[in-house]
C-alpha cells in the first residue's frame, strides 16, 4: 500500500483549525483569516483582508506589541468595527522568516470557563425536573398572549384578527405538551424551506397583543433576503423567547423599543460534522434591544440551563432558544453592540437550497 507523501497546503491546515486565526503582515493589514475568525468576529475574509488590524479590532495594549516577541493576553475585552464586544484569550506570535508577520489566534474565554462544568450542566439538562420546568416556562409566553387578546376583545376590539391569534396560541400550547418528551431529543428537527417574514409578522403581532403591549416593536428587513432552512415552530417559538426578553429588559420607564432586524451575511459558517466540512449560515435575524444587557458575570453562560439574569428568572428560555436553533442547523449569540450599546440576540440560519 502507498502512502500518501503530499500533505495538506498550508491555506487548507488554516482552515482547518478549530480556533480564530488573523494572519497579519508587515505592513499591519491582515492578510488572511479562517472560517472560525469570521464566525467569532461575525465579519467576512473579504470585508478584512487587506485591511489595516485597528479598523477591524481593538484590543488592549497594542502598543507593547511592537518587539516582535510573543504577546498574550488572558480574559480580555475586544472589540470589532461593528462594535460586537468579546471576552477573549488572545496570542500573538511573530512567523517565522517572514519579518514583521505575525499569527493572532482568538480564544472565546467563555468556552474554556465552560468546559469544567460541561458535565454537571449536561446531568442537569437532561433531567426530568429540567425538562418539566421547561415546558412550564415556554406555556406562560402563550397564554400572556391570549390573556392580552382577550383584553382587547373586552374593550370593544375587532375580534376577528384576535380570536385567529388567540386559536393559533393554544394549538401552540397544545404541540408544546405533546412535544415534552421531544426536549431531550438530541436528532435534529425536520427543517424545510420557509419565508421567515409571515412568522416575523406573526411574533411581532403576538408580542404586541401581550407581552410587549406599550412598546414599539420596529421592523429593519433586508427585502431581497432569500428563503431560510428551518423549522417554523421552533423558529415562531424561539422568536417569541428573544422579544419577551426583549421587554422585560427594557423596564417601565423611558424608551421602550425593540428592533426585529434581517440581513444576508456572507463568509459565515458552522461545522456541519465530521468529514462534512462547513455549512453557510447566511440568514440572520437579530432582536435589538436598547435595555442594560446581561449582568457581565453570566454573559458567557447565558444559553446554560438554569442561569438567569432577573431574579425571577428559570434560566430556562435561553437554554431552549439555543437547542431549538441548534436543531435547525444554526447558531445563536449574544453580544452589546454600537454606540451607545444595545443588546443583540443574533440568530444564523443555513439558506434554502435551490
Amino acid at each position: 500500500m502507498m502512502l500518501e507523501t503530499r500533505g495538506p497546503a498550508a491555506a487548507e491546515l488554516l482552515a482547518a483549525l478549530p480556533v480564530a486565526v488573523l494572519v497579519v503582515d508587515s505592513a499591519d493589514r491582515i492578510a488572511r483569516v479562517n472560517a472560525e475568525c469570521e464566525t467569532l468576529l461575525n465579519l467576512s475574509e473579504r470585508a478584512m483582508v487587506g485591511q489595516p488590524l485597528a479598523a477591524i479590532l481593538s484590543f488592549p495594549d497594542a502598543e507593547a506589541r511592537r518587539d516582535a516577541h510573543a504577546f498574550a493576553i488572558f480574559d480580555t475585552d475586544v472589540e470589532t468595527v461593528r462594535g460586537l464586544r468579546l471576552r477573549v484569550d488572545l496570542i500573538e506570535a511573530a512567523v517565522v522568516d517572514h519579518p514583521g508577520w505575525r499569527t493572532i489566534t482568538l480564544h472565546h474565554a467563555g468556552a474554556s470557563r465552560r468546559l469544567g462544568v460541561s458535565t454537571d450542566r449536561a446531568a442537569a439538562a437532561r433531567s426530568a425536573v429540567g425538562a418539566a420546568a421547561m415546558l412550564a416556562h415556554e406555556i406562560k409566553n402563550p397564554l400572556s398572549s391570549i390573556r392580552g387578546a382577550a383584553q382587547l376583545i373586552a374593550d370593544g376590539v375587532d375580534t376577528a384578527e384576535l380570536t385567529q391569534l388567540m386559536i393559533a396560541e393554544v394549538d401552540r400550547i397544545t404541540a408544546l405538551i405533546d412535544h415534552m418528551e421531544d426536549f431531550t431529543d438530541t436528532r435534529p428537527r425536520e427543517v424545510s424551506s420557509m419565508n421567515i417574514y409571515p412568522l416575523l409578522a406573526h411574533a411581532r403581532g403576538v408580542a404586541l397583543a401581550g407581552f410587549a403591549r406599550g412598546v414599539a416593536i420596529e421592523e429593519r428587513y433586508d427585502p431581497s433576503l432569500p428563503p431560510a432552512m428551518g423549522n417554523s415552530d421552533s423558529l415562531l417559538q424561539v422568536i417569541l423567547n428573544l422579544l419577551k426578553n426583549a421587554a422585560a429588559a427594557l423596564g417601565e420607564r423611558g424608551e421602550r423599543r425593540i428592533t426585529l432586524a434581517t440581513a444576508y451575511r456572507h463568509g459565515v459558517t458552522v461545522a456541519a460534522g465530521k468529514g462534512r466540512g462547513r455549512t453557510p449560515l447566511p440568514i440572520e435575524i437579530c432582536v435589538i434591544d436598547s435595555g442594560p444587557g446581561a449582568p457581565p458575570d453570566i454573559a458567557d453562560h447565558l444559553f446554560d440551563p438554569f442561569v438567569s439574569g432577573r431574579p425571577e428568572g428559570k434560566g430556562l428560555g435561553l437554554a431552549l432558544v439555543d437547542k431549538l436553533v441548534r436543531d435547525m442547523g444554526g447558531i445563536v449569540q449574544y453580544s452589546r453592540e454600537g454606540t451607545p450599546h444595545q443588546t443583540v440576540f443574533r440568530i444564523l440560519l443555513p439558506r434554502a437550497t435551490a
